[in-house]
C-alpha cells in the first residue's frame, strides 16, 4: 500500500483544485502535468492489469521508466481496477470530491464503465469533464483512434514539413502530443474559469486532429483566401532572408534569421564583407528572397569552420537573431535555463533528488511548488482510499486482496 498519508500541494493558482486523470501514454498526462504545475492536485488512476505503456519503456523498474517520470511530476497514483463494480463505485466516490475529470481512453469507453459526462453529472452536478481523442466524440470519424504521428499528418503539420521537391515529413519533435495536451489543459482552465463565474461544469471534448490542424492555421487561411495549397518550403520563410539552419564545427549547427535592413547590414559587417550588402542579388528582402539558395551557400561557406556557441554570442551583440542548435545535453546544462527556473530539483524515494524540465511559464502569482517525482504505481492508495475516501485500513486491506486496489 502506498504512504498513510500525503502533504498536497499548497501553493498555486489552481490550490484546492483536485483532477481525476484516466489517461495513459503522453497526451493526456501531459494535460495533468501542465494543471498540476499549476498547483492542482492530479491523481492518476491506474492498475496493473491496464498499465500505462509509457512505465515500461526501455526499463524493467515500471516506477522508473524516463518517458513515465518526465510527464508525470508532482501527481498522485492509486491502483483501482476500474472493470469491477466496487472498483467503479470507488471511483464514482472520489469523483464525487473532485473537480475535474480527465481522460484519453477509446471513445465511448468512459461511458461504458459509466463515466460519461451525463453519468458524471449525476455524482457531481458542476463537474468538468475532459474527453481526449483523435477526431472527437462524435461524428463519422470518432471510432478511429491513433497517436501524435497521425495527429500531425491528418492535421496537415506534416504536408508542410519537408524540401520543396520532396515528400512530407514527421516531425522529429512530438507536435502531436504536446500540443495536444496543452489545448486540453487550457480547455479545462476555461472551463473551471466558467464554473467559478456561473456554477455550471462543462464538457469539454478535444479532438487532436483539430487541435494540430490550429497549429498551421494560416496554411488553412492562405487556402481559403487564395484557393493555393501551401508547400513545402524547407526553411524559408515568407518575411525573412536569409533563414535556416547552418553547419559550424564539430558537427554543431546555428540558426540564423534576418528580417530587416541593419540587421542584413549587421550581418554582412559581421562576415567581414560590408559589400555583400550592396550586392544586387542581396541588396533587399525581395531580392534575398530570390537568391536564397546562393546566400545559403555564402553563409554555410562562413559558419562551417566557425564555433557555433561563439558565433551565436558574436551574431546576437550585433543584433541579428541567432543560436545555436541545441541537443539534449546542450539544454540541459544550460546556465540560462537554470537560471529563469525551468529545469528543477525534486525527491525520489528511490533515487534521491533528481531534475525535472519544469513549467513552460513564469507566473506574476505565487507559482505551484513541485517538490515530488513522479508517483509509484499506487503510491497513494492510502491517501486517497483512507484520508479522501475515509475506508479503514481492514477495508483497504480487502481490496488489495480482492485485487480491487491492484
Amino acid at each position: 500500500m502506498g504512504a498513510a498519508s500525503m502533504t498536497p500541494l499548497s501553493t498555486g493558482p489552481l490550490h484546492g483544485v483536485r483532477v481525476i486523470e484516466l489517461t495513459k501514454i503522453w497526451a493526456g498526462p501531459y494535460a495533468g502535468k501542465l494543471l498540476a504545475f499549476l498547483g492542482a492536485e492530479v491523481i492518476r488512476v491506474e492498475s496493473l492489469d491496464s498499465l500505462d505503456a509509457s512505465r515500461r519503456f526501455g526499463v524493467k523498474d515500471i516506477n522508473a521508466a524516463p518517458g513515465f517520470q518526465a510527464v508525470n511530476p508532482g501527481k498522485c497514483s492509486i491502483q483501482l481496477n476500474m472493470k469491477s463494480d466496487e472498483g467503479q463505485r470507488l471511483l464514482a466516490d472520489l469523483v464525487k470530491k473532485s473537480d475535474i475529470v480527465i481522460e484519453n481512453l477509446r471513445p465511448g469507453a468512459a461511458k461504458r464503465l459509466g463515466f460519461g459526462y451525463e453519468q458524471l453529472r449525476e455524482l457531481k452536478r458542476d463537474i468538468i469533464a475532459v474527453a481526449m481523442s483523435m477526431h472527437g466524440q462524435e461524428g463519422p470519424l470518432s471510432y478511429q483512434t491513433g497517436y501524435a504521428p497521425s495527429f500531425s499528418a491528418l492535421g496537415g503539420v506534416c504536408h508542410l514539413v519537408g524540401l520543396k521537391d520532396g515528400a512530407p515529413k514527421l516531425l522529429n519533435v512530438r507536435y502531436g502530443d504536446s500540443s495536444y495536451g496543452s489545448a486540453a489543459a487550457f480547455a479545462a482552465l476555461v472551463a473551471l474559469y466558467h464554473r467559478r463565474r456561473t456554477g455550471e461544469g462543462q464538457y469539454v471534448d478535444v479532438s487532436a486532429v483539430e487541435t494540430l490542424a490550429s497549429v498551421v492555421g494560416d496554411a488553412f487561411m492562405e487556402y481559403f483566401l487564395t484557393g493555393k495549397v501551401p508547400t513545402r518550403n524547407a526553411n524559408r520563410h515568407s518575411e525573412m532572408a536569409p533563414h535556416g539552419v547552418y553547419p559550424c564545427g564539430d558537427e554543431d549547427w546555428i540558426s540564423i534569421a534576418v528580417r530587416t535592413q541593419d540587421e542584413w547590414h549587421a550581418l554582412c559587417a559581421a562576415m567581414g564583407n560590408p559589400a555583400l550588402a550592396a550586392d544586387p542579388r542581396f541588396v533587399d528582402r525581395a531580392a534575398r528572397q530570390q537568391h536564397a539558395a546562393e546566400l545559403d551557400v555564402l553563409l554555410e561557406a562562413w559558419t562551417k569552420p566557425q564555433d557555433a556557441q561563439e558565433l551565436g554570442e558574436r551574431l546576437r551583440a550585433r543584433g541579428v537573431a541567432a543560436f545555436k542548435s541545441l541537443n539534449s545535453i546542450d539544454l540541459v546544462s544550460s546556465d540560462h535555463l537554470w537560471r529563469r527556473g525551468f529545469f528543477q530539483h525534486v525527491s525520489d524515494p528511490a533515487r534521491g533528488e533528481m531534475s525535472i524540465a519544469g513549467a513552460p511559464w513564469r507566473l506574476s502569482l505565487t507559482p505551484a511548488k513541485i517538490t515530488r517525482s513522479a508517483p509509484r504505481l499506487g503510491e497513494h492508495n492510502d491517501y486517497v482510499f483512507g484520508e479522501l475516501l475515509g475506508l479503514s485500513e481492514a477495508e483497504r486491506e480487502r481490496l488489495v486482496a480482492e485485487k480491487i486496489v491492484y
